[in-house]
């Protein structure tokens, strides 16, 4: 006698498309249940009524005119990056290198500033910033990409290694001009280049910039030639072939245009608001990209609100690491933050995917 063979009590089937209404109650679900996991947590943790560590989050990015200035601001430079690494991700080049492109940006940047700054008028001088900037992210962005056309390279471990590589070059150029000095090259030696103020506030002409970039790279990705080849190409490199695309130009064309986007945060950075040089300019948002692209979808105009979330988050926590009575140091709000982060990404596997459970009946059924 032969049973049948039964279907596993609980499967996973990918889902087909699913309405965008219906993808965001599912976001909205996560959000509200990591909500009520940090709420519990707080509880036990503070003894505090949550609503006042939510209230504090919200205060830290929110609570006044010069946080809400420098949230915007660092929500920009995070959407620079990740709009820059989201073509070269488009096509399934796994460009980590985004630190180092910008690090290579803001190191020309600075060092225009420093040799060229009393000697061209001002406009003059951030033109050539600008245009040294873009450079070097591209030549930063575009050696990996010769290697992985050419040789097959791996382009996840080469970019990554570039990164060490702009560091170490920053420490020797902030060694040389100023040696013996502080960590970092300042404002009092950076003291030419300056981006100018827009109705008197210091980061809206970075804002402005960052808004049209994502606007341009938007239509390139959907609209234009270029970015219907990028998708070829992310799908399958034979069928790239196959219809006629070159994918080594490609490939070289994508992540020339990614460090270039990289060496303007650079400049974003060096020239329009910290006036200073150091290895940790880019601040870790070369990895913090890669999150907000992958959870965008690689959708540029989603990446504002992806990226703004995520600056809230960093922002807040800082705040609530700093808040009176709290009695605990930064690594809670980073505990809350982790909360958040894992409900938010982990609920893109509802989104893609279906849970089913088989159902049972009372009784057994077997076949001869």
């Amino acid at each position: 006698m032969a049973k049948t063979k039964k279907e596993p009590l609980i499967t996973v089937v990918k889902r087909g498309e699913i309405s965008w209404k219906k993808g965001l109650l599912i976001r909205l679900a996560a959000i509200a249940a990591a909500l009520l996991v940090c709420s519990i947590v707080t509880l036990i943790f503070t003894k505090r009524n949550p609503l006042f560590i939510f209230e504090t989050i919200v205060s830290g990015a929110f609570g006044n005119y010069t946080r809400i200035l420098e949230t915007s601001y660092q929500t920009a430079i995070l959407l620079i990056i990740s709009v820059a690494v989201t073509p070269a991700f488009k096509m399934k080049f796994w460009n980590t290198g985004a630190e180092g492109q910008v690090l290579a940006g803001g190191l020309a940047t600075a060092i225009v500033m420093y040799y060229v700054g009393d000697s061209v008028p001002g406009w003059a001088l951030i033109i050539i910033m600008a245009l040294s900037a873009v450079a070097a992210g591209m030549m930063w962005g575009v050696i990996p990409a010769l290697f992985k056309a050419k040789w097959k390279t791996n382009e996840t471990l080469f970019t990554l290694m570039m990164n060490y590589v702009a560091i170490q070059l920053v420490e020797t150029v902030r060694v040389t001009i100023n040696k013996g000095g502080s960590g970092k090259v300042d404002s009092s030696i950076l003291k030419y280049g300056w981006f100018p103020n827009i109705f008197g506030q210091e980061y809206l002409l970075d804002i402005i910039i960052v808004i049209a970039v994502t606007a341009i790279i938007y239509v390139y990705l959907k609209y234009s030639k270029h970015g219907y080849e990028i998708s070829v190409v992310g799908e399958s490199e034979n069928t790239a072939n196959y219809v006629g695309i070159n994918v080594k130009k490609v490939i070289i064309r994508t992540m020339a245009l990614s460090g270039a986007i990289c060496g303007l945060a650079g400049l974003l950075i060096v020239g329009g608001a910290a006036h200073s040089l150091d290895k940790n300019m880019a601040g870790g948002r070369g990895f913090t990209a890669i999150m907000v692209s992958w959870l965008s979808k690689f959708n540029p105009i989603t990446m504002i609100f992806s990226s703004l979330f995520l600056v809230f988050l960093e922002r807040g926590a800082k705040e609530v690491a700093s808040a009176p009575g709290i009695g605990l140091n930064e690594s809670f709000s980073e505990i809350l933050t982790g909360i958040l982060l894992f409900f938010i990404i982990g609920c893109e596997f509802f989104i893609n995917y279906q849970v089913r459970v088989r159902k049972t009946s009372k009784e057994e059924t077997s076949h001869e």
